[in-house]
């Protein structure tokens, strides 16, 4: 009984905020994602959407310091991973972008087939009811995840993100999802990789999902993503040999768990690892990569611009408690970014 308990937590951890969306609008028109849009930035040109201040100066630092074969804090080049959570810490979290995405494959099994509307978590994900998300039994939680990909391969999966990402636009800035990434750490992960890194996402969002755009929206190849995922078989289909999804977790990439997935995906502790306020959701992550053999680096970002982006906090402010208290560095959206999105520059 305690065991499932755990589970069912866990799981309604990330249930709760990822379907919390009610609105999906659609773009009226496709548009071709480039690197230029989404804010890659140029070697010789450092963070040139961060302002100057503690942070960027800490981080350009720590990156000269660590890079230099003659310092004693010298980091070899197999050496230097960096991990980043994703939603919240790369791109908006308001709504879960996934989430946007699961409300939208919802609406169109609805189309053929208008009943599922009217299963009780169904018609509670696409209202927003919390209330009734907190009571949700784990046959319910189960049955969702059978409904949406049991039986589903991984190319048909993929090109449905791939057509979410067209059409699908943010209910309250109106502009599309694929223009949601934040321009300092789009900036950040391709200094470091100008560096020697290795860029990985850690992310609590399903690992699918996130390889379909990692490589366009971030330059980080689909092997260097870690997330959530489902079970798969592998069967034969018209005397071939296929990859399906099963409705049955894997395993929730999430506090305590990231840094056994890291373990698992990398093999080392990171150097450079970047979480956000939200959840405490990163504090494991960051903890993990402090407690490695040398020098190291913990990045929080802190969501606390109303104007530009969204502001929200913790209730028991954990992951601040925990930057304060280690020594980790905090960049603040409202004093350290010169712009939160690309898409914001061409508008001024």
């Amino acid at each position: 009984m305690a065991s499932f308990k755990v589970r069912k937590s866990s799981i309604l951890g990330v249930l709760l905020p990822l379907f919390a969306t009610v609105v999906i609008i659609f773009g009226p028109s496709l548009t071709m994602i480039s690197s230029s849009s989404m804010g890659l930035a140029s070697p010789m040109t450092p963070l040139p959407s961060w302002n100057d201040g503690p942070t960027k100066s800490a981080i350009l630092e720590f990156v000269d310091r660590i890079t230099q074969e003659s310092s004693p804090d010298f980091v070899p080049v197999e050496d230097r991973i960096a991990t980043f959570d994703n939603d919240g810490t790369l791109w908006a979290e308001q709504p879960l972008i996934q989430g946007a995405f699961v409300l939208n494959q919802l609406q169109q099994k609805a189309v053929d087939d208008p009943t599922l509307l009217q299963q009780p978590l169904i018609k509670a994900l696409s209202a927003g009811d919390t209330a009734y998300l907190e009571q949700v039994e784990m046959s319910d939680v189960d049955q969702l995840l059978a409904l949406l990909n049991q039986g589903v391969t991984d190319e048909a999966f993929q090109q449905d993100v791939e057509n979410f990402f067209r059409t699908a636009t943010h209910p309250t800035l109106k502009v599309l999802y694929s223009e949601l990434t934040f321009k300092p750490m789009v900036e950040l992960m391709a200094y470091l990789r100008a560096n020697g890194f290795q860029t990985w996402i850690c992310s609590g969002g399903g690992i699918d999902f996130i390889r379909v755009i990692s490589e366009q929206f971030y330059g980080v190849p689909q092997q260097q993503v870690i997330g959530s995922s489902l079970k798969k078989q592998f069967v034969e289909e018209s005397d071939q040999m296929i990859l399906k999804r099963t409705g049955e977790l894997n395993s929730f990439n999430d506090k305590a768990v990231k840094p056994v997935n890291i373990n698992l995906h990398i093999g080392k502790r990171p150097v450079f690892a970047a979480g956000n306020v939200k959840s405490g959701g990163d504090i494991a992550m960051l903890t993990y990569s402090q407690e490695r053999s040398g020098p190291s680096f913990q990045l929080i970002v802190n969501h606390d611009d109303t104007e530009r982006e969204f502001a929200y906090g913790e209730p028991d402010n954990a992951s601040l408690d925990a930057a304060k208290t280690k020594n980790w560095q905090v960049a603040n959206i409202k004093r350290d970014w010169k712009t939160v999105f690309a898409y914001q520059e061409k508008s001024q």
